[in-house]
Formats: structure tokens, C-alpha cells, sequence
């Protein structure tokens, strides 16, 4: 996969079937997208993601927007599925201010040579979003390239989407995410050293700082699985994936920083893996974080999590 960032002045030399959006958080309904991108790609059209770093939101709010994706899992995602090149459009005043016909004639079709376009009716684009589906729609004859709508999924009657993915995640309902998502909601990063609390009382624990720009849930611990991974591959657990309980928060029990990490125990498992990458996958909210008396209860708790986890997992 191509990768064309921080640039407007770019041509693809060949004629491409594109999809248009944000992917936050790659829900089921943006695998139905790509699923017809893929056929497209099927039919001999190059296959384009387009997407705006930063996104609209994070660029007119200035401040750190949370996301469901980061910038490198989605390039994970479209790599994984084959995507031929991903557009990562700068997004500036200039650009927040292009008329949407401007969007459809320069962009879409004189530098990404668009023969046909993948979206949903909630598709966007052009100065305050005015541009929509029925736009280009309607320019699709003067510039030969096909307008693909994709329908909406549903569950329970809902229109699956990013912020109702969003809401779930801030809920902490993360067996609904995960029926969302099509897989349970996860948090990547590098393996960090911790305070080793764990490993003095018995109950040795990784860390990982999530990424500034993730949302994550709410505080608590959540049963969950993990797949460790080195840039090498030739770590004995590279992409095993292993059960394990982890706790979101601030371990306000000993440390008085109000700084957000991710602490994994993982089962039969006490391996040297810092500076490794790791991913955690949350299935369950247990319970939420708890300042306990001292030490000594807060182990107590941890080993009742420890064994329920067990039981959970079936292990």
C-alpha cells in the first residue's frame, strides 16, 4: 500500500475506485465499504481510501480529539486489506474552505482519477460539508466516473456508526462494541517499565502508555486478551494471543499521578517483553477502579480478580 501524506500536490497515475471518510473506529459498517472497494479492486480499478489528517473535528476544535483509530491502526487496517494507496489530506484553512465542486473536479477526479466512488448517504466533503452524495451524483456524468451507495447497517434497529461506537466505549460496554465493531475494542503501544508493585507481590503485570489520542473507557478492569509482538518476529510469544484482566486508570491506590495507563496481567505468563509492541482487546467491564486502605487490600482484590478471571476465561 501507497501512502500519500502531507501533501496536496499528488497525481495517481491510474484509474481508481475511492472511498471517502473518516474510519474511526473501523465498524462494521465501514467493512461493508471496503468490502465493495475490494470489488471494484476486483474489476481492475486501483483502490483508494481518502481520508483528512487531522480530521475536520480535531482541526476546528484545536485540542486532541479522542479517537477510536489511531492514524497507525487504520494504515494497519488498509494495509491488511489490501488497500492500494491511502490518502492522508492535509487539512487546513485552504482546504476546510474549497468549494465542494472544487473537491469533486480537482481532487476526486483530476489527482485520484476516480472512476467510481464508494459512500454511504452520510458522505461529506467541501467547505462546512455541504458536499454530499446527490452531489456527486450528479457530476458523475460530466466526469465519468460512478457514484457506489452503500447502505446503512443496522443493529437492533440502530444505524451503526463511529459515535454510536463512541457512546458504547464511554459506557464501558465493551460486549456491545464489540458487536459494533465485528471484534472487541483495543488499545496498542509499546511495553513500558511500570512500578513492578505486581512482581514484588506475586502478580507481575505489564504496562503500556495508549497513545494520547485514543478514547479510552472508563476506569476499571476489564477481562481481555493480548497479543504481544517485536519488530524482529522472534519473540516466543509473537502473536499468540493470551488471556489476561487488566486495569484503565490511574492506580490511585499507590500513585497519586493522574496520568491514564493500561496494566495487563497476563496468565501463566512472567516473560521479559519491555520495548516489545502489545495490543489489548477488552471483552468485559468487571469493575470499576478502586482506591482500596493500602497494599494488603489491594492484593486481596487483585487475586479475587485474578481467579474470577480464570473462571471467565475457562483457563
Amino acid at each position: 500500500m501507497k501512502i500519500i501524506e502531507n501533501t496536496t500536490e499528488f497525481n495517481i497515475g491510474e484509474e481508481t475506485a475511492v472511498a471517502i471518510g473518516k474510519f474511526d473506529g473501523f465498524h462494521r459498517g465501514h467493512q461493508k465499504l471496503l468490502t465493495n472497494l475490494r470489488q471494484q479492486q476486483e474489476k481492475g480499478l486501483k483502490s483508494v481510501i481518502f481520508t483528512f489528517v487531522p480530521s475536520p473535528a480535531a482541526f476546528f476544535s484545536r485540542k486532541t480529539v479522542r479517537e477510536l483509530s489511531t492514524l497507525s491502526e487504520k494504515r494497519r487496517i488498509f494495509e491488511e486489506a489490501g488497500v492500494d494507496y491511502l490518502i492522508e489530506y492535509p487539512f487546513h484553512q485552504e482546504v476546510a474552505d474549497m468549494e465542494p465542486e472544487t473537491y469533486i473536479k480537482e481532487v476526486l477526479v483530476n489527482r485520484i482519477h476516480a472512476r467510481c466512488v464508494v459512500a454511504g448517504d452520510d458522505v461529506s466533503y467541501g467547505k462546512h460539508g455541504a458536499g454530499d452524495y446527490r452531489l456527486l451524483q450528479k457530476m458523475s456524468s460530466e466526469y465519468r466516473y460512478r457514484v457506489l451507495l452503500i447502505d446503512k447497517v443496522l443493529y437492533e434497529g440502530r444505524e451503526v456508526s463511529s459515535t454510536y461506537v463512541r457512546e458504547e466505549v464511554e459506557k464501558g460496554n465493551m460486549e456491545q462494541v464489540t458487536k459494533l465493531l465485528g471484534a472487541p475494542y483495543h488499545i496498542g503501544g509499546e511495553i513500558i517499565h511500570g512500578k513492578k508493585l505486581g512482581r514484588t507481590i506475586g502478580m507481575p503485570t505489564v504496562n503500556l502508555a495508549p497513545p494520547k489520542e485514543k478514547l479510552l473507557p472508563p476506569k476499571g478492569v476489564y477481562y481481555s486478551y493480548v497479543y504481544l509482538h517485536s519488530e524482529k518476529g522472534n519473540m516466543p510469544y509473537d502473536g499468540l494471543r493470551l488471556p489476561s484482566i487488566t486495569n484503565i486508570g490511574t492506580k490511585p491506590t499507590v500513585d497519586n499521578r493522574s496520568v491514564m495507563g493500561v496494566e495487563t496481567y497476563i496468565y501463566n505468563f512472567d516473560s521479559d517483553v519491555y520495548g516489545n509492541g502489545m495490543e489489548v482487546y477488552l471483552i468485559k467491564n468487571k469493575r470499576p477502579e478502586i482506591r482500596f486502605d493500602g497494599i494488603e487490600s489491594l492484593k486481596a482484590q487483585m487475586s479475587a480478580d485474578i481467579v474470577e478471571g480464570r473462571r471467565f476465561h475457562n483457563i
